[in-house]
């Protein structure tokens, strides 16, 4: 059994929460170079320039690239032979966040007593954790700061087994077009296909973590993302939404099994600030 100590999980997820707010995604990065040497639209171009040239001013700078900092949301996979010693798991990841967000003069968003007083919490807690228990002795930690607008655009379909891959295509399509500019794009579309309501959209998450543009494994799946891609970037709604080709720029999906009446289709959108870091401990 391997100790690993609370205190080192704190540590670790406080340089989380400054490194993912400072410094865009190499594989991001390049995704949206690609997007605007393709992009036909001139202020599409212009666009997309600004974008990059604002991920090289933070990362040089040491500022947040985008002033909505987002809710902290936390991947931890567990090695069933690790054992968290010194202090409770979830404590020690919600004082990383209040010490990386508070270190790092990240906005802080969260409120408690949402449909009410909405007092903000002062310290970007509490997180949102999901705990996947896996072999080995090790800690795996993946933070994704998850801005409020394109979470705002996040919907679940439950839709009928004979609605099949046009039925989710088309609502997929839908869901962007009706987003339109409010979800930042270009965007990274994460989708969770089957299972039931609460396991598509921790799936749909979940899929943002992956390599911007990297195929899903399973042939079929993959082109599935490839044809949603193509439809979603022919609505023209293009970089931030001012017009062009470049709406998105991937389609991440994953593909569990269902009930045989079920058919529950999760899409949650990834603004153009596509943040997420991870660390082993």
């Amino acid at each position: 059994m391997r100790e690993i100590k609370a205190k080192d999980i704190t540590k670790a997820v406080a340089q989380l929460c400054q490194q993912a707010n400072f410094e865009l995604g190499g594989d991001v990065l390049l995704a949206l170079r690609d997007a605007r040497q393709n992009e036909e639209s001139p202020l599409g171009k212009e666009v997309l320039g600004q974008l990059i040239e604002n991920a090289r001013i933070a990362q040089e700078e040491r500022l947040p690239l985008c002033q909505d900092c987002g809710t902290a949301v936390v991947f931890l996979e567990v090695g069933q032979e690790a054992r968290i010693s010194g202090g409770d798991l979830y404590a020690a990841v919600a004082e990383g966040v209040r010490q990386g967000y508070t270190q790092g003069y990240l906005r802080k968003s969260m409120a408690s007593q949402p449909f009410s007083a909405r007092i903000n919490t002062g310290d970007n807690t509490p997180p949102v954790i999901h705990t996947e228990i896996v072999p080995g002795d090790k800690l795996r930690i993946m933070l994704m700061p998850k801005g409020g607008g394109a979470e705002n655009m996040s919907i679940l379909a439950m839709l009928k087994p004979g609605a099949g891959r046009q039925g989710i295509i088309e609502r997929v399509v839908k869901a962007v077009d009706t987003a339109g500019g409010n979800s930042c794009p270009p965007l990274i579309i994460g989708l969770g296909i089957g299972g039931t309501a609460e396991k598509a959209m921790l799936e749909a998450k979940r899929a943002l973590l992956r390599p911007v543009g990297k195929p899903n494994p399973d042939p079929e799946v993959a082109r599935l993302e490839k044809e949603i891609l193509v439809r979603v970037n022919a609505l023209g709604i293009g970089p931030l939404g001012l017009g062009g080709t470049i709406t998105a720029l991937a389609v991440h999906a994953e593909v569990m099994p269902t009930h045989i009446a079920s058919l529950p289709l999760a899409v949650n959108l990834q603004c153009h600030s596509a943040r997420h870091k991870e660390v082993v401990l």
